[in-house]
This record gives structure tokens, sequence and C-alpha cells, in this order.
């Protein structure tokens, strides 16, 4: 586990290179990580996951620049998510679908609070990848996937169209994507991901008054809390809204 978490903030410290230059149509590959502020290319030291962010207490060494506390937090969600998906899942081939859709999930959320999109970019590999894992790993389960990735879909685009200011296409892309691969358990994380944002919505309009009500909040990392909670905990969520409701 511990080993899995160490992957995870490495695998993070990558997403925060995503997150930074995605958005700006930038390469991800190249050039080497450096100080958005100076230019300075980061040093090995420099460049250790929530480490040296603490280390350097928030500022680049070079120009002394203060550096967004997203870069631990997004270093840290991503090991803690990869140790508790092994965790719960358990060590095995799924890996291979699970892992991949928390750190999509991570880096959309990310990109979704900063710029208010989620790209294609992110989006699109996702559905391939997902699609792929699908034939190859879980072609009992296929359909439905395919059923959970369409309803998803289509449920999320009609919310779009009848409240365009509220929910984006990036969003209704997104619910598509993450369909394909928790199957049934959507339901339960579009549950979540309405609750935990209906609640925000609430605690905004709480402080801020009606003027809240026209304070835009990007969908996006509901929907990744709702993934993670599906992937978590989905069938587990599902029985208790049997037992409650249904018996």
């Amino acid at each position: 586990m511990t080993a899995i978490g160490v992957l995870g903030t490495l695998v993070g410290s990558f997403l925060n290179v995503v997150v930074h230059r995605l958005p700006r149509g930038e390469s991800v590959v190249h050039p080497r990580s450096r100080c958005p502020a100076c230019g300075t290319q980061l040093a090995e030291r420099d460049n250790v996951p929530v480490i040296s962010w603490l280390v350097l207490r928030g500022r680049c060494r070079s120009c002394g620049v203060a550096i967004s506390p997203r870069y631990p937090l997004v270093e840290l969600a991503t090991g803690l998510a990869f140790a508790a998906v092994v965790v719960i899942a358990g060590f095995d081939i799924d890996l291979v679908w699970q892992l991949p859709l928390v750190a999509a999930l991570l880096a959309a959320a990310a990109i979704d609070l900063e710029h208010r999109i989620i790209p294609n970019k992110i989006v699109a590999p996702l559905v391939v990848w997902g699609a792929l894992t699908a034939f190859v790993l879980r072609l009992d389960e296929l359909p439905e996937l395919a059923i959970a990735g369409g309803g998803a879909f289509l449920f999320l685009l009609l919310t779009a169209l009848i409240n365009p200011a509220g929910m984006g296409m990036g969003d209704v892309k997104l619910a598509g994507a993450m369909g394909l691969y928790l199957g049934a358990s959507m339901v339960p994380a579009m549950f979540v991901a309405f609750f935990s944002g209906s609640l925000v919505g609430i605690g905004i309009i709480a402080v801020k008054g009606g003027a809240g009500r026209k304070t835009g909040v990007p969908f996006g990392p509901f929907l990744a809390l709702g993934g993670l909670a599906g992937l978590l905990a989905g069938p587990e969520l599902i029985d208790v809204y049997r037992s409650l409701f249904l018996t």
C-alpha cells in the first residue's frame, strides 16, 4: 500500500503539469518542470512530491514567488486515492482501469476549479481507455458499462439543456466517460455529485444571501468526488439504498 501511495504522489506531480499546461495548449512532456514565475528549471531536490513544497515553504528557491498549494494538495490527494483503491478493491488487474480513472478525475477536477473547463484531451483518452479495458478485461460487464455511460451522458445533457448556466458540455462528456468505468455504481456516483454540489450551493447562498444564487460553481469537482465514491463504495451504497427503500 505504501508503494502505491508513493506512486500516487509521483503521478500527482505529473498531474500538476497537466493541470498547468493543458489549458494553455502547452506540451505536458517538454520542457521539464520549471517555476511559472521566473522560468527556472526545477532541480531534482525541488521536485519531490509534497516534501519539496514543505521544505521550500511554498516558495520558489530562485525567485521567492509563492507556489500554489494546489501542487502538494493534488500530489497528496492522488497518493491517498491510489492507496484507498488498493486497500478497498485489492491489488489485482483491475488497477489497470481503476487508477487511470482516479488520475483523470483528479486532473479534471483541478482544471475545472482553476479554469472552469474540462478539456477533451482528458475526457477522450479516458473514454478510449475505458472502452479498451472493458473489451479486454470486463467483457461480461460490457452491456452494463455501455448503458451506464450512455445513460449518464444523456442525463447530464438534458440537465445542461434545461440549465445551460449550471452545467457545461465538459461535465456531460466526463459523466459519460465515468459510466464506462463504473457501470451500475454510476448511480450512487451521480447522487454523491449532486448532493455534495447542492450542499456547497446552499452554503454559498447562506453566506452571500441572494447574490449567492448567481455564483458560478464548477461541477467537475463534484463529479470527481462522486466518481471516487462510486469506485470505492458503489456496490455498498447501492445495497444501502435497497435496504432502506426497497425492502
